[in-house]
């Protein structure tokens, strides 16, 4: 039977501390200890079941990275204030200076940055290559190369990576394959396909509601006790702890996780047929015309669908500015960063959550100015969003020059 990652949120069981149906919240920074033994043995990491700060963890923190690691396939999970405290904490426990990171070209632009502007500080280096080309990928890899990055489905292009091959490769040259699943929670499962360590900005689709930030590194046991090392653990001693009232927020919201999501993909691919049929340049892994729509069916989890996200070209930014901010105004959505809420959230990427990428390697990405991404909400009348849709795009005129789209 096919491995389904929502089965396995189900089958999780809490009580919380009175007989609840949610685990009780750990609302402490500090915990008591019964000896002064059982503190030296805590911070030691000799004992088990025994909790010393909320900088290194909290029951609320574990109950959620245990759902996560559930969800991932994985031994365990490590919860973040951030998505991007989740991706610098694990590129930074695995490398230090001189190592070189090889990474996919289009990715999140903060990613971009951390590893184009940042990390060379810590004189580490970054190969930046198209993740589609797998000898592309291999020509990179130098002697001092210690990690492999990608997105699964990239932000905001949304080339898919074929994480199988992309593992092969690792393996033979015993590199650290990280893959960011954001953009595809429970629609692909990269520990399946060979992936070493999955992360999520848990931000986006797990939470579901844009109310709070935070992010997982999906691991093994031995990598995410490194992570929350005492002596030398990058998420303990940077400190992107995520606060227990939220770790309790974003778990209760995981249980409807797998609904949201095959709402998102269904309604995503409705739109994107029409967009495509409109005569728009659109781009979704769901369509034949993506040049990687077979590879993410081979890798997909069938019932979750090819996610909620999708872009089209309106051929210049004017333009899509002009239509962005004519659907907000009639309530198709909001004008807006982040992705996965339940109302549908459209930007211009080039400006906005990939500015951190020179213009000129935008331009070779193949990142326009016209590209509007979606993030499809949870509409229950999608043809009616449509056909709204459609009469704010005839209202800026992109019909009239639909031959340049």
């Amino acid at each position: 039977m096919k491995y389904k990652p929502a089965n396995h949120i189900q089958d999780l069981q809490y009580f919380g501390e009175f007989g609840g149906v949610n685990p009780s919240i750990s609302d402490s920074s500090t915990y008591t200890f019964l000896s002064a033994k059982t503190m030296f043995d805590t911070f030691e990491g000799n004992q088990d079941g025994c909790y010393l700060y909320s900088r290194h963890s909290t029951p609320s923190n574990l109950y959620l990275g245990e759902a996560l690691a559930a969800m991932e396939g994985t031994e365990t999970a490590n919860v973040a204030a951030s998505g991007m405290g989740a991706i610098t904490g694990a590129l930074l426990q695995l490398c230090k200076a001189d190592d070189h990171i090889v990474s996919s070209r289009t990715i999140y632009g903060g990613t971009y940055a951390f590893l184009k502007n940042f990390a060379p500080r810590l004189n580490i280096k970054t190969s930046f290559v198209d993740i589609t080309k797998l000898g592309t990928v291999e020509a990179a890899i130098t002697p001092n190369t210690k990690v492999l990055y990608c997105e699964s489905v990239s932000n905001p292009l949304l080339e898919v990576a074929d994480i199988a091959g992309l593992s092969e490769i690792a393996k033979k040259h015993g590199l650290t394959l990280i893959v960011d699943n954001t953009f595809s929670p429970l629609s692909i499962t990269p520990t399946e396909l060979g992936a070493d360590v999955v992360i999520h900005s848990l931000t986006k689709f797990i939470n579901g509601s844009s109310d709070t930030v935070g992010g997982v590194t999906c691991g093994t046991q031995e990598f995410i006790n490194s992570l929350r090392s005492v002596i030398d653990g990058a998420n303990m001693l940077l400190g992107p702890t995520m606060d227990s009232l939220r770790s309790a927020s974003i778990l209760k919201n995981m249980r409807t996780l797998h609904i949201r999501m095959k709402q998102h993909s269904k309604n995503a691919m409705f739109l994107a047929e029409k967009f495509e049929a409109d005569g728009f340049r659109t781009v979704y892994p769901g369509l034949e015309s993506h040049p990687s729509h077979n590879l993410f069916k081979s890798m997909m989890n069938e019932d979750y669908g090819f996610g909620g996200m999708l872009t089209i070209d309106v051929g210049s930014l004017d333009k899509a500015n002009e239509l962005m901010e004519l659907m907000q105004e009639r309530n198709l959505g909001y004008l807006a960063v982040s992705l996965g809420f339940y109302k549908t959230l459209f930007s211009a990427p080039g400006t906005s959550t990939s500015s951190e990428i020179p213009e000129e390697e935008q331009i070779e990405m193949g990142l326009s100015d016209g590209l509007i991404r979606f993030s499809i909400g949870l509409d229950n009348d999608i043809e009616r969003t449509y056909k709204m849709m459609k009469d704010c795009m005839e209202t800026v005129g992109l019909f009239e020059n639909i031959s340049l789209n």
